[in-house]
C-alpha cells in the first residue's frame, strides 16, 4: 500500500536541473521553507493525461491557488530537466515550477516510486498531490492503487476545495483573433484590464475560416467566448464587461 504521509516532513533532497542554460541545484528546504506550497506528482511529461488534464488544471488555478495563501504550485516528475524545461515551454506554463526528479529521490522518499517497466518507463511516480507547509505535509490526495494510470483525487479542483471550498474559479474565457487585427488587440486589452486569462486562438495558425464559421456561425474576428457562452466581437465584449456580468 502506498504511504500517507501526513504530518511528516518532506525528503530531504538535492534536484538538478537547467538555469539559464547552465546546472544548478535547487534544495527541498528552498523550495518549501517557510512556505504554503502544493505538489503534484505524475508519471511523466508529454504523456496523455499529464498534458491534457493534470498540469493544465493546475495552471489555470494558480491565480487562486495564490489568492488563498499559497505560496508556489511545485510539479514533480521522475524525468531529466532538458525533458521537464521543454514540456514547460510546450505547455505555456505561468503558474507552477517544474522539478526534474530525476534520479527518483524525492519520489522514493515519499514512498511513491513505483515499476512501470511494462510501459518501457522504467521507475515512475504514481500520481498524487500535497499540501505542505513549511516543509509538513499537511494533506495528500493519492490515487487508488488500480490498474493503469486512475486520476480521480489529485487534480487541481479537489485541492482548491480542500483548501477553500468557497473559493471563486477563474472564467474560462477563448479568444479567436488573426493577427494585426486591431479590434482583437482591443478585445485582448479589456479581458486584461478585467483580470481575466484567456487563451488566444489565431486564425491561420491555429484554425482556418471554416472552423470559425463552424463554431461561432461568423467570419470576423475577434470572437470571444466566455464559459462556453459566444459574447461575440469587440463591441459586444465591451457591453458584457460594462455589464459586469
Amino acid at each position: 500500500m502506498l504511504p500517507n504521509r501526513e504530518g511528516q516532513r518532506v525528503p530531504q533532497v538535492t534536484f538538478r536541473h537547467r538555469q539559464n542554460h547552465q546546472w544548478a541545484d535547487i534544495t527541498t528546504a528552498e523550495l518549501f521553507a517557510g512556505k504554503n506550497v502544493i505538489v503534484f506528482s505524475l508519471p511523466g511529461a508529454f504523456t496523455p493525461t499529464c498534458s491534457s488534464t493534470h498540469l493544465p488544471g493546475y495552471n489555470e488555478l494558480g491565480r487562486v491557488f495564490k489568492e488563498n495563501g499559497v505560496d508556489d504550485i511545485i510539479c514533480i516528475a521522475v524525468n531529466d530537466t532538458f525533458v521537464m524545461n521543454e514540456w514547460a515551454k510546450y505547455q505555456a506554463v505561468e503558474n507552477i515550477t517544474l522539478i526534474p526528479d530525476g534520479n527518483g529521490e524525492f519520489t522514493e522518499g515519499m514512498g511513491m516510486l513505483v515499476d512501470k517497466t511494462d510501459l518501457g518507463f522504467g521507475k515512475r511516480s504514481w500520481r498524487y498531490s500535497m499540501l505542505v507547509k513549511d516543509g509538513v505535509i499537511e494533506k495528500m490526495f493519492i490515487e487508488p492503487e488500480e490498474p493503469g494510470d486512475p486520476f480521480k483525487v489529485s487534480d487541481a479542483e479537489t485541492m482548491l476545495n480542500h483548501i477553500n471550498p468557497q473559493a471563486t474559479k477563474p472564467k474560462c474565457v477563448s479568444l479567436f483573433t488573426k493577427v494585426g487585427c486591431p479590434f482583437c488587440s482591443r478585445a485582448k486589452e479589456m479581458l486584461q484590464e478585467h483580470g481575466l486569462d484567456f487563451e488566444e486562438i489565431v486564425l491561420g495558425e491555429d484554425v482556418t475560416t471554416r472552423s470559425l464559421r463552424a463554431v461561432t456561425g461568423a467570419t470576423t474576428v475577434p470572437q470571444v467566448f466566455i464559459d462556453s457562452k459566444l459574447i461575440g466581437t469587440s463591441e459586444e465584449l465591451s457591453a458584457y464587461l460594462a455589464a459586469g456580468r
